[in-house]
């Protein structure tokens, strides 16, 4: 059966399988979940069109890249020209990983990446080098006792699903 939004049991079983193992290939997937290949092929393709699976890119680890210190800056900003320069000034700054628009105090949450405390520094001296930045408020990660993760988020939806 078909769904209209979301995933069903067999898309969830297809993204965790290429999740743990991405080097698997149409055909081992086909074997490994005993359906045809056309069949993970065409969900793959269907997934992907959704916006589902946004990419099969690496995941790259910035710490393995020599940038073990993470920061969450929250961002006053001046709304007068809205968000898009503010986001284009830090969409610049490669230590930038991530920008969210949020509710409550601030504007904007800025994830980055830095070598050591300095680095921070100088990071964050580059994100406030904007005239559309008023205040800004670091905190810096201690430790990630949960990664970035969707497995738990796609499994539940599978179950969530609403058959067309």
């Amino acid at each position: 059966m078909a769904i209209k939004d979301g995933v069903d049991a067999l898309d969830a079983r297809i993204i965790a399988l290429f999740t743990e193992d991405p080097h698997v290939g149409v055909l081992g997937a086909s074997r490994r979940l005993g359906v045809a290949r056309g069949t993970v092929q065409a969900r793959l393709d269907r997934l992907q069109e959704r916006g589902v699976i946004r990419s099969f890119a690496p995941q790259v680890d910035p710490d393995a890249l020599g940038y073990p210190v993470t920061a969450f800056c929250t961002l006053e900003i001046s709304q007068r020209q809205g968000h898009e320069p503010v986001v284009a000034h830090l969409a610049a700054i490669p230590e930038v990983l991530e920008i969210h628009s949020i509710t409550g105090v601030g504007d904007l949450v800025v994830r980055v990446a830095a070598r050591d405390n300095a680095d921070l520094g100088r990071v964050i001296d580059a994100i406030i080098d904007d005239v559309h930045v008023l205040r800004a408020n670091t905190a810096i990660c201690l430790v990630t006792h949960l990664p970035h993760r969707t497995g738990p988020l796609v499994a539940s939806a599978a179950t969530r699903s609403p058959v067309e």
